[in-house]
């Protein structure tokens, strides 16, 4: 087992794994205060939602040192300017929204204490958020280990490993506690486009662990859906609405279709961080557009006609409908699923 640890916190330096660079160089982005958080988390630096959630909470950690010499009234409100603007980096992903809250709650509760205890129980939260999706990861793990099969074959989507979570990962949590329990897991990943996420990042992971798999364009993923050569599908989540509705990465829908029409498994792993308990359903979730040059360019390289107008979501939602079941940490959630995941608030 090989260890990856995307976001580690020292010395007063947030360091991230930049995500943007691999798997061609290996390089450490370093965050010395929220400002450059924010940053990382709006150009990608670092993503996957509980990776997001995380570097958050940090940010904060950042700016409660930026301002520790405040007084405290000035200390309580550049806080709240510096956690709206972490709030704003990215607007899909609901674990930065909850992060943040956290830490909102976490200030206002102390706030008769001074600035000093403050910033301490500032940078304690942090590290619980990163220490408790570790270990929700690995509990995800297990428990989605129950429904893969010996032998079996997996297709998954976008990047849900380490590098988008605190550590182990979600959807590619669940395929490493297969392989790490002797499983003969086989595992096709989705190059995921436009950013390739499954490709550069996804692809990286499988091949560090040493889980056997093959990368392929993410249009090959119907055809091998209905060649019945794919036994279970595994995919994330940004956001999960009270009704099972799920926003993960673009493509995740078209997957869900396919596999429904042909009767395979769809599954969504994620931490009940990711449910959206105020969200009814996924017409709520607000859908981020980047820019057109993820379209137009590969690294730098124009791929497209000059002028050409592009439209790229950066998430789809994905019905509850097309869901088999829901993997959290506390369990596997089946439909009918705003009955079921309210009793997981």
């Amino acid at each position: 087992m090989k260890e990856i640890n995307a976001i580690e916190y020292r010395d007063g330096t947030l360091y991230l794994i930049d995500q943007r660079k691999l798997p061609i160089t290996y390089e450490i982005f370093q965050c010395k205060t929220y400002k450059d958080v924010e940053f990382a988390i709006r150009d990608m630096v670092v993503r996957g939602a509980p990776a997001i959630g995380a570097a958050a909470a940090y940010g904060v950690v950042l700016a409660a040192k930026e301002f520790i010499d405040n007084s405290k009234g000035d200390f309580l409100k550049n806080m709240e300017e510096a956690l709206g603007v972490l709030n704003k980096s990215r607007p899909t992903a609901v674990n930065l929204m909850w992060a943040i809250r956290r830490m909102r709650n976490l200030i206002e509760e102390n706030k008769e204490l001074s600035v000093n205890e403050i910033c301490k129980k500032i940078e304690t939260e942090a590290d619980k958020i990163l220490n408790e999706d570790i270990e929700t990861n690995k509990k995800m793990g297990k428990h989605g280990n129950k429904i893969i099969p010996e032998k079996a074959t997996i297709l998954t989507h976008c990047n849900t490993g380490a590098l988008a979570t605190a550590g182990f990962g979600t959807a590619l949590g669940v395929i490493r506690e297969a392989f790490y329990t002797g499983k003969d897991i086989f595992v096709y990943a989705d190059e995921t486009r436009p950013r390739l996420q499954g490709g550069r990042l996804t692809a990286w992971e499988l091949k560090q662990e040493g889980i056997p798999a093959k990368l392929i364009a993410d249009n090959v993923a119907a055809t091998l859906i209905r060649d019945s050569k794919i036994d279970v599908i595994l995919v994330g989540a940004d956001r999960i609405a009270l009704n099972g509705d799920t926003a993960n990465k673009i493509g995740t829908f078209m997957l869900s279709v396919v596999a429904k029409a042909y009767n395979v498994p769809f599954y969504v792993v994620a931490p009940t961080t990711t449910i959206d308990f105020d969200t009814e359903t996924g017409e709520g979730i607000e859908i981020e557009e980047r820019s057109g040059e993820e379209v137009t360019h590969i690294e730098n390289i124009r791929i497209a006609p000059e002028g050409i107008e592009v439209y790229n979501p950066a998430f789809d939602v994905t019905p509850g409908e097309n869901i088999t079941g829901i993997i959290t940490e506390k369990g596997i959630v089946r439909a009918p699923y705003k009955e079921n995941i309210l009793k997981l608030k």
